[in-house]
């Protein structure tokens, strides 16, 4: 038995941002390039900044910012605190979920299953 969790923000219905943008950011962060990101990531360019453009849009902040020298980017002072804030809830969620894991098994019958030979 496992407990599974899986989190997201939204407004009005619409994700802002999620496991999968806090993955592009830092891929971002890591290539300095949203091409190369996407490439990373096995998505298309077009989807990755769908992706980035809804969530800046939808948030009212700018997460990237293009180089000086107009051939790379990266991220801004509000994207570093995002990520650092989503993987900090996320943390406490798995810590959270965890301890009850532990504790649910304590006070069950539960055990894992075996498997039988046919």
């Amino acid at each position: 038995m496992e407990i599974k969790h899986k989190i997201w923000l939204e407004q009005d219905g619409k994700v802002i941002f999620g496991k999968g943008r806090d993955v592009l950011l830092k891929a971002i962060d890591e290539c300095r390039s949203l091409n190369a990101a996407a490439r990373k990531l096995n998505m298309s360019y077009r989807a990755a900044w769908g992706r980035l453009r809804a969530s800046e849009e939808r948030m009212g902040i700018k997460l990237v910012e293009t180089d000086p020298s107009g051939k790379g980017m990266h991220l801004t002072e509000d994207a570093r605190s995002l990520i650092a804030m989503f993987d900090e809830m996320d943390a406490k969620i798995s810590r959270l979920l965890k301890k009850a894991h532990k504790e649910l098994q304590l006070h069950t019958d539960v055990k894992p299953r075996e498997h039988s030979s046919p």
